[in-house]
């Protein structure tokens, strides 16, 4: 196995005198290594993984929508092939990539590693929950539009206080509530006016709560991967991944043959070049979502989804392939979505900052 290290040097060693330090020696006063460059990614560098990061979520939900057909009798959109087959093959796809790259990198001494039983029961466990995630996403963008998806992905914020609220106890302060009633509002009026593929012009109500499910799920496994995932830090992603696959396979499979249509019209049915896009697209956002959120942190995260939201509806105003049409109140609804949820996550320091200064003042009474 290639393994990255550092040359280490022999030096002489410095005698008891030399190490002592000066009795004339100035406090030590915690400003003395600000200058020193820091270690994570330059800003150039984090401009171009924000960039990356935003235009991945913009497009996984863009090609999604446009690999629907439309019904010529109700005008409705729907999918022509069937949901889970593309879920499938790429958990496929991912499962043999990844063993490649681990057999290229360590051969069959770290490919057998893959398979220890303690990451194996934790990463299994992840991968089982994140598959119900990929279910109820592709049941939600039956009847969701892209942009109305990403808009409700945002509830994560609310969802994601709650739990913190329920399991560790961290509340939120009524400047935060706030702004995620506003959040929450603006999403409101973004579904209430916003076009959907409903046909009819109703808010498609088993959409919605399929999203919020998903969202339910996506913060559950943010909660697991937080508390099992610390012991196994060192683990290559690659194998992480294959890990995270099996499971997540044998949970798309057993679901594929219950909604009678992936089996029973045959697998490939319905398939075209977008269908193969939106395979394209699930194991690209698979494995940028392990690479890219170790190096963004959850500001950038949440803000970049949030950006999102604006590339989904200028793609569906702008591309052949949607019907949409620019109109000012679903654009300025789109706006007040993302303000919002920038507005959340920006009063997050600030509710710090204030904590703490006003801990400081208890101090000094």
């Amino acid at each position: 196995s290639s393994h990255f290290g550092f040359v280490k040097t022999q030096r002489e060693s410095p005698d008891l005198e030399t190490m002592a330090p000066p009795s004339s020696a100035t406090a030590y006063t915690g400003k003395e290594f600000k200058d020193l460059p820091s270690s994570g990614p330059s800003a150039i560098a984090k401009l171009g993984l924000f960039t990356f990061f935003v235009c991945t979520r913009a497009m996984h939900p863009t090609i999604i929508d446009a690999s629907k057909s439309v019904d010529p009798e109700t005008g409705k959109k729907y999918f022509a092939y069937g949901q889970m087959t593309v879920v499938i093959g790429e958990t496929v796809v991912t499962l043999i990539l990844a063993q490649l790259i681990c057999l290229a990198s360590g051969g069959m001494n770290e490919w057998r590693k893959i398979w220890s039983p303690a990451p194996m029961k934790v990463f299994s466990m992840i991968g089982f929950v994140y598959a119900l995630g990929d279910y109820l996403e592709m049941a939600s963008m039956g009847s969701l539009g892209g942009a109305a998806y990403q808009i409700l992905l945002q509830s994560k914020l609310v969802i994601t206080a709650l739990m913190m609220w329920a399991i560790k106890g961290s509340k939120q302060t009524a400047l935060q509530w706030n702004i995620l009633i506003l959040v929450m509002l603006s999403m409101c009026v973004y579904m209430i006016g916003g076009s959907s593929d409903s046909g009819d012009g109703a808010i498609p109500i088993m959409g919605v709560i399929n999203v919020l499910l998903k969202v339910t799920v996506s913060c559950f496994c943010a909660v697991l991967s937080d508390k099992y995932m610390k012991d196994f830090k060192s683990t290559p992603v690659y194998m992480q991944l294959v890990q995270f696959k099996c499971a997540w396979f044998a949970t798309i499979l057993a679901i594929s043959f219950t909604d009678g249509v992936t089996w029973q019209n045959g697998f490939f049915n319905g398939w075209n070049g977008v269908t193969a896009g939106v395979l394209a697209s699930f194991t690209v956002k698979g494995w940028s979502t392990m690479y890219i959120l170790a190096l963004l942190d959850s500001v950038l995260k949440n803000i970049g989804e949030a950006c999102a939201v604006l590339v989904i509806y200028i793609a569906q105003v702008a591309l052949p392939m949607f019907e949409d049409q620019f109109e000012v109140p679903t654009f300025l609804s789109v706006m007040v979505v993302i303000l919002s949820v920038t507005a959340y996550v920006g009063a997050k320091g600030v509710v710090e900052k204030a904590e703490k200064y006003d801990k400081e003042i208890a101090n000094k009474r």
